[in-house]
């Protein structure tokens, strides 16, 4: 309460430190909001320690959405205020180029993905994609293949092995691909056909890597964003991705290296 006299001087310290608190917290916003980030959930293991590393060297937090390729890019059509987008395939990429979402000079091929067939420990045993047709799978998961590029590579492969007839009946369709790893590891599927990327340093199941001759290439690319609210941090982001650290910290998690980083 302010005295009828307007002197201050009497008024509790308490009342005075909160009113000025009270003035900063409708101040101008923080100078350098979270680098918003919509990634394809085969990323998810490693950019979420891509993030801390972005962190220690700028002092900028990264938030991650996570989530199916086609999902993101449609959601950026529609307005998300992403500063970047780093999808599991080109094509989505350019459909948010586009719609006008996303700056194409930007675009990079930063990684190239890989498939494997995973089952829980003590489960069945796959040693060939042939196996997948044994008694004891019931179920598969995959990632929606109209939406989600390691779906679609899951799919092809089992076509191309002459398997699909037989195991289109198992197929069980998760919305992403760090789904369909989850249905396996809860026991709602007896394998998944998901990223290497999020397997590659677990030690709870067994994998079969799947012959990448039996899909297309998963080139996978970035873009930089006009909607979000840190434009600059996302081209940051970005560069730390296609760094010679950014590349190696990916092959870590299985990621193969794309044409353009072949040198690094």
């Amino acid at each position: 309460m302010v005295p009828p006299d307007g002197d201050f001087r009497f008024m509790p310290a308490l009342l005075i430190s909160g009113a000025l608190m009270a003035g900063c917290q409708t101040g101008a916003p923080e100078p350098h909001p979270p680098v918003q980030v919509a990634a394809a959930a085969d990323l998810s293991l490693a950019f979420e320690e891509m993030g801390k590393l972005f962190l220690a060297r700028t002092g900028k937090k990264v938030s991650f959405s996570f989530g199916a390729s086609g999902a993101l890019a449609k959601q950026l059509a529609e307005g998300a205020p992403f500063d970047l987008f780093a999808a599991a395939n080109a094509g989505f990429v350019d459909s948010a180029v586009q719609a006008g979402a996303c700056d194409a000079k930007t675009k990079a091929v930063y990684a190239r993905g890989h498939i494997v067939v995973w089952t829980k420990l003590g489960g069945p045993i796959v040693r060939t994609l042939a196996d997948l047709q044994g008694a004891d799978i019931k179920h598969i998961a995959i990632a929606n293949p109209e939406h989600a590029p390691y779906g679609k590579a899951a799919r092809e492969a089992l076509t191309r092995a002459g398997l699909w007839p037989a195991l289109e009946a198992k197929i069980v369709h998760a919305e992403n691909v760090r789904q369909a790893l989850q249905f396996a590891q809860t026991g709602n599927a007896d394998a998944a056909i998901v990223a290497l990327s999020l397997v590659a340093k677990d030690r709870t199941g067994t994998r079969l890597d799947v012959d990448p001759g039996l899909h297309g290439a998963i080139e996978q690319a970035l873009v930089v964003c006009n909607q979000g609210h840190n434009n600059e941090g996302g081209r940051e982001f970005a560069k730390l991705v296609e760094s010679s650290d950014g590349q190696a910290l990916l092959r870590r998690y299985g990621f193969g290296s794309s044409p353009e980083h072949l040198g690094q």
